[in-house]
């Protein structure tokens, strides 16, 4: 039986190699690939989530962590599929036009993924078209909006109104240095979030 407490450390410190080992040895046993996310890769990601919302670790940390989760689910994905494990939700994120600021952005797909999403990143400088595109043919629940300069937060509102002329049923999420929980509500975002960690719960109270 594979030790699935210590897939969770290794996410948790950021080991990779030991992160990929325990997945590998794991799914050679029999332990169902949704045990596996669930108990080792998700477990570990959410204690990481959480000491980084009470400010015991960092940014650096939760990117090295997320690595290494994401290593795993590399080994993982193949098999959850197979199972037909579905994801929690389905989601686009991108930094919107006129942005390329992706650390915050590129942290929080990866918190969500280690939750059990399925991410689908745009990049950086997205236009509401490519979201508008994006939402529709990939079917995505939710939409996810970074921005860190004042001057293109406009362009959250922009996509807003171009994914509901589209008519794109899709909840939006926002959030990046400069967005408030007003601005949120002001430009009909149906969440914000002031950090990765909190992004997750937003995410999983839109899909819920």
């Amino acid at each position: 039986m594979a030790d699935l407490k210590a897939l969770a450390d290794a996410v948790i410190k950021g080991d990779q190699a030991t992160a990929v080992s325990i997945t590998k040895v794991a799914l050679e046993g029999g332990t169902a690939p949704k045990t596996v996310l669930d108990q080792g890769l998700i477990a570990g990601m959410d204690v990481v989530g959480d000491r980084f919302k009470k400010n015991e670790i960092y940014i650096p940390e939760v990117l090295i962590a997320a690595r290494a989760m994401k290593m795993a689910m590399e080994v993982l994905e193949p098999e959850l599929v197979k199972a037909g494990v579905e994801p929690i939700g389905k989601l686009v994120i991108g930094t919107v036009q006129g942005d390329l600021h992706d650390i915050g952005k590129n942290l929080v797909a990866m918190m969500l993924k280690g939750a059990g999403f399925e991410v689908i990143d745009l990049g950086v400088d997205v236009s509401p078209e490519k979201f508008v595109q994006e939402a529709k043919t990939r079917g995505v629940q939710l939409i996810g909006m970074s921005a860190l300069l004042t001057t293109t937060m406009p362009g959250m509102e922009k996509t807003i109104k171009a994914l509901q002329a589209a008519g794109v049923s899709a909840k939006v999420m926002v959030g990046g240095a400069p967005v408030t929980e007003n601005f949120a509500q002001k430009i009909g975002a149906q969440g914000y979030a002031p950090d990765a960690a909190s992004a997750v719960d937003t995410a999983k109270r839109l899909v819920a």
